[in-house]
């Protein structure tokens, strides 16, 4: 039900499956590594390092990034104290099955894969997938084998002082959106699909919640425009600026163009009980500045 394949090929292809993954053309080869499973957490928010000036960082939410030739969008800054992340979705350095079904079984390429960041010098590196983590534990619960599709790429330390934690046009994160959405809740995002390279003014997007589903670990959301291929993993945020979640999906239903959003709350207290244990989101330097409803 969640996933039609791994990488869309294009928006046509996405809209006529179920629910497409969003990364832009691209392939990747199967592997699989250790790690997998707790509720919701509200992970901290800490600045580790001297962040660049927002209007100058090459390096911030809503990059893009590139696994294998597959196009992305990254979502937020993170930091441990092994260093910096930007988070992507799982989805992005899968396996490429075309009949991938969810993060449980589907393939993944390993722990280590480079990870070409736009802005940075040199590549980041795989270091933590929700799929590879879900896999070694042998995760059997259907909402988070369907939902869950987390992972992160670690900054090259060479790259760290170009990067600024604060998502384009909107500003923020405030922190981790720990309670979910309503139907009808204001929500903003920014994708930054290579799809949209003709028409940057559309990748800021405000739009509504749908609801949660999953038993919370997903949200289906319509913005105004929806997320494409080349949007997975893009940033979701509450209208009060909190960092709500990933996109990752493009939906017939129940709104034709609607996204499904993994609950990063959820993801995150996942990375820390299975692999990145001090994982913490990295607030923004500039002020959210949602829009007027």
């Amino acid at each position: 039900m969640r996933r039609a394949g791994v990488v869309a090929r294009t928006l046509v292809a996405a809209l006529a499956a179920t629910a497409a993954m969003l990364c832009a053309p691209g392939s990747a080869a199967a592997a699989s590594s250790s790690s997998a499973s707790p509720s919701r957490a509200s992970p901290s928010s800490v600045s580790p390092v001297a962040w660049a000036p927002a209007a100058r960082a090459p390096v911030h939410p809503a990059v893009r990034t590139y696994t294998a030739g597959a196009q992305c969008t990254a979502n937020f800054v993170f930091a441990d104290d092994a260093g910096v992340y930007l988070g992507q979705a799982a989805h992005c350095s899968g396996g490429g099955e075309p009949g991938g079904v969810d993060g449980c079984s589907s393939g993944s390429l390993p722990l280590g894969t480079p990870v070409r960041i736009d802005g940075a010098t040199r590549p980041g590196t795989l270091a933590y997938s929700s799929w590879i983590a879900m896999r070694g534990v042998r995760e059997t619960r259907p909402d988070v084998c369907a939902y869950n599709d987390f992972a992160l790429v670690r900054i090259d330390p060479h790259d760290v002082a170009k990067v600024n934690p604060s998502v384009p046009f909107w500003g923020g994160p405030t922190g981790v959106d720990t309670d979910g959405t309503r139907r009808g809740e204001p929500v903003v995002s920014y994708g930054n699909s290579s799809l949209r390279n003709a028409l940057p003014t559309l990748s800021p997007k405000k739009g509504v919640s749908l609801g949660d589903e999953g038993q919370g670990w997903s949200h289906a959301v319509f913005t105004v425009t929806p997320g494409i291929p080349g949007d997975s993993g893009s940033p979701v945020l509450s209208v009060g600026g909190a960092a709500l979640g990933v996109v990752a999906t493009l939906r017939l239903a129940p709104v034709l163009g609607s996204n499904g959003v993994g609950d990063l709350a959820r993801e995150v207290a996942y990375a820390r009980a299975h692999g990145i244990p001090g994982l913490r989101l990295v607030k923004g330097t500039v002020a959210f500045r949602g829009p007027r409803w």
